[in-house]
């Protein structure tokens, strides 16, 4: 295995302290949270506590300021333990990001030392009943009205929907002007007209809440616009790479938790008189998913050091994504098998993980979206979407 150089001493002291809190806070009552379709509101707090939350926003707004490092740190472990229900990544690392980015003062200042502590928890609304990775489909509209926006419409599958206090939404301001009349509005809960609808049941990630959101005449003040007017798409477009590269992140953690899952089993189950592992048939299959997920983990982190250096582009974000979440459902589907008809049982962890892996091919944009923009940067076709 080729060593990482990726992190330094103090990046490592904070991977065993992430590694504690979801061994001890989480892991014991993930079960639990999976059968009532939601993490409890107390597990924010503590993560809160110890600083896990929104890490790399500014100390003035209650982060710690540091380098997104410890960002990667915190998404690896846990997708090593599979804690899918844990909103963490949307909100300290998209939602909390925009609001940093195209914020004002006094909204940085109101939402993000809450959302670091884990008082307030973020959301982002984009996907419609009838737009998924077309951003320029949405139909919730924003009508100006002096000093205030009445916004109407719908939106489905928002990670973190339920439980959100602040939801930025993707809205239409200027329907007649395409990708150019779309806004972001911050839209709180408790606000007149919005109101949430049923936590949507998945064939995975179960314990992570994802709701619907409905808009019906919410007049949202003219203080809560994000950014500027008519500049929606283009903040969504700037945000895109970090975005997918995270994806990436925790679909090689992934896949590489369940080859170690996989190694324990078939070295304790027999058959035919000898472990499982002895078998050719497993020790190649082993041996060719961990060579792939070696050369995604050596990608993944030079997209990360391209991204520290603000260098990552949408195109290599992309390949990244679609590459890595391809190969977690390809690793976890032979790591299933090689458990036989433990593989297909609940209580391992490898089920879990199988299932809950294959929505990483259709979020942040569908794998065939991905393969859309990399032929574009190559110069192929001039209406691909991004």
């Amino acid at each position: 295995m080729i060593a990482r150089e990726l992190f330094g001493e103090d990046h490592e002291l904070y991977r065993q302290t992430t590694r504690r809190f979801l061994e001890q806070e989480v892991a014991p009552h993930h079960d639990q949270w999976e059968e009532q379709g939601y993490v409890d509101r107390a597990v924010w707090l503590k993560a809160g506590e110890l600083g896990l939350l929104c890490p790399t926003m500014p100390e003035a707004y209650g982060g710690a300021g540091v380098d997104r490092r410890y960002s990667v740190i915190l998404m690896e472990e846990i997708a090593r333990v599979n804690a899918t229900g844990l909103g963490f990544g949307l909100h300290s690392e998209i939602v909390a990001p925009y609001l940093l980015h195209y914020g004002t003062e006094a909204q940085k200042q109101h939402y993000l030392p809450a959302m670091a502590r884990g008082e307030m928890i973020g959301a982002i609304a984009m996907t419609e009943p009838a737009a998924g990775s077309d951003l320029q489909g949405i139909r919730t509209t924003a009508s100006d009205e002096g000093d205030h926006f009445v916004v109407n419409g719908s939106k489905t599958f928002i990670t973190n929907g339920w439980h959100a206090d602040v939801v930025i939404t993707v809205v239409k301001t200027n329907p007649a002007a395409g990708a150019k009349g779309t806004s972001l509005l911050l839209i709180d809960r408790g606000m007149d007209g919005f109101e949430k609808g049923r936590r949507l049941k998945k064939v995975g990630m179960k314990a992570q809440d994802t709701a619907e959101l409905f808009f019906d005449q919410v007049k949202v003040p003219k203080s809560q616009l994000l950014g500027h007017l008519n500049q929606g798409f283009v903040y969504l477009m700037e945000e895109l790479p970090w975005e997918r590269l995270q994806i990436a992140i925790s679909a090689v953690s992934s896949a590489q938790a369940a080859i170690d899952w996989t190694i324990d089993y078939t070295s304790q189950r027999k058959a035919f008189g000898q472990a499982v592992s002895q078998f050719q048939n497993t020790r190649f299959t082993l041996a060719e998913l961990q060579t792939e997920v070696q050369v995604a983990q050596v990608f993944v982190d030079r997209c990360t050091s391209l991204l520290l250096e603000k260098k990552l582009d949408t195109a290599t974000a992309s390949m990244a994504k679609y590459w890595c979440s391809d190969l977690q459902c390809k690793v976890l589907d032979a790591c299933v098998q090689l458990h036989g008809g433990y593989g297909y049982m609940w209580e391992y962890p490898v089920a879990r993980a199988w299932a809950d892996a294959r929505v990483q091919r259709i979020y942040g944009g569908t794998n065939e979206i991905m393969k859309e923009v990399i032929a574009r940067s190559m110069g192929l076709g001039a209406k691909a979407q991004a």
